[in-house]
């Protein structure tokens, strides 16, 4: 294009229409998204971006030192990988005090149906695209192309693995990637949060065996956790409306707060089968849950490397890469939590401390418990 003074005024008239309309696009955009920040969804978008932006402020994906129980700072590689292996070794394996269950549940024997076609293709369709994919590097995306022939193949391979209720040894392997929990001192591993990476294929058969699961198990009116249309900000906002009602009434509200500390890993698997088949699970799907956690294995992956495969012998898998809603895992945490609510409750109404009682309580399980009266 010749450099004329027409052609010079032609592009500074393009420009400022550009101009004009990015600046619309951008006041659009931003319109869009406070719409958005006022819904339920929008908040948990301002929490993310918070977070994102906190997180974008520090390089923790690089940090390769790291210190070790008493303190010191390691900075060789080897050193580095056997701290982390130490660390969530030990975390994995290691159980809360607790009394021993003497007292036992009779199991439930009975015929199950096989695994159906549209069994599969639901849980297909709830699993999320662009994950990180585990050990056998087959992301869902493969099964989800492959279509109605994927559905086919694994609804006979489900089958196979429901009736002999062993799953391929594949399947027990996982990677652990420390995540920092933005808190604290970045060398610390507990500091970190452990994310595993599982096989899809085998997030697939978990979703399967849940989605029977869910029929079965009844789930506490109290559980905003882990449930579907539901969510932790419902009970949060609960309690703030008990609290308003309760001050404007000016009546006392007492408030506890219970944090179960390391609450998926440090739960006892016996517990979980007492609670399936103290909730009528059939014993064919409860051995076959066993079966899921039997001979796990897993390794750690840090900025120095993967450290040595090491076996995972208590506690729940906790999926976060994943809806919440969605995974065996949430049926035992959701069958603790039904255990915490009757222990507290099933003798007497209330709960005694130091000698007082508390007549009206009611526990809202999310993340944590609250209880009040």
């Amino acid at each position: 294009m010749d450099r004329t003074e027409e052609n010079r005024q032609e592009y500074k008239e393009l420009q400022r229409r550009v101009k004009r309309e990015v600046s619309k696009a951008k006041q659009k955009a931003y319109d869009e998204l406070y719409t958005r920040l006022d819904t339920r969804e929008g908040e948990k978008d301002l929490y993310r971006l918070a977070r994102q932006r906190d997180r974008d402020g520090k390089d923790v994906q690089q940090v390769r030192v790291i210190k070790d129980r008493d303190g010191r700072v390691l900075t060789s590689e080897e050193s580095v990988q056997r701290r982390w292996k130490e660390y969530f070794e030990e975390l994995m394996n290691e159980e809360n005090e607790r009394e021993k269950r003497v007292e036992g549940v009779n199991s439930v024997e009975q015929k199950v149906d096989k695994i159906r076609k549209d069994e599969v293709r639901k849980a297909l369709k709830r699993m999320k695209s662009g994950k990180a994919v585990g050990p056998d590097d087959i992301p869902v995306e493969v099964w989800k192309c492959l279509g109605e022939a994927a559905v086919e193949f694994l609804t006979s391979l489900f089958n196979r693995v429901l009736e002999s209720e062993r799953m391929p040894e594949e399947w027990r392997r996982s990677v652990l990637v420390p995540i920092f929990k933005n808190k604290g001192d970045v060398q610390s591993c507990s500091n970190y949060r452990g994310i595993k990476l599982m096989s899809h294929t085998m997030k697939l058969w978990e979703r399967v065996v849940e989605a029977r699961l869910r029929k079965v198990v009844e789930i506490c009116e109290q559980q905003y956790g882990f449930m579907p249309r539901k969510s932790t900000t419902d009970a949060i906002f609960a309690l703030r409306i008990l609290m308003e009602k309760y001050r404007d009434g000016q009546r006392e509200l007492h408030c506890v707060f219970v944090d179960l500390e390391k609450a998926y890993d440090r739960v006892p698997r016996e517990e979980l089968w007492y609670c399936m088949r103290k909730s009528g699970v059939a014993e064919k799907y409860v051995r076959v849950v066993q079966d899921m956690y039997e001979r796990s294995r897993t390794v750690v992956r840090c900025v120095v490397g993967q450290t040595e495969e090491f076996k995972v012998e208590v506690g729940l898998q906790e999926n976060i890469s994943e809806n919440q809603g969605e995974g065996v895992q949430d049926s035992g945490e959701s069958g603790h939590a039904v255990w915490f609510r009757d222990s507290v409750t099933e003798e007497e109404t209330g709960v005694r401390a130091r000698g007082s009682r508390a007549e009206d309580v009611e526990v809202l399980f999310g993340s944590d418990k609250i209880g009040q009266d």
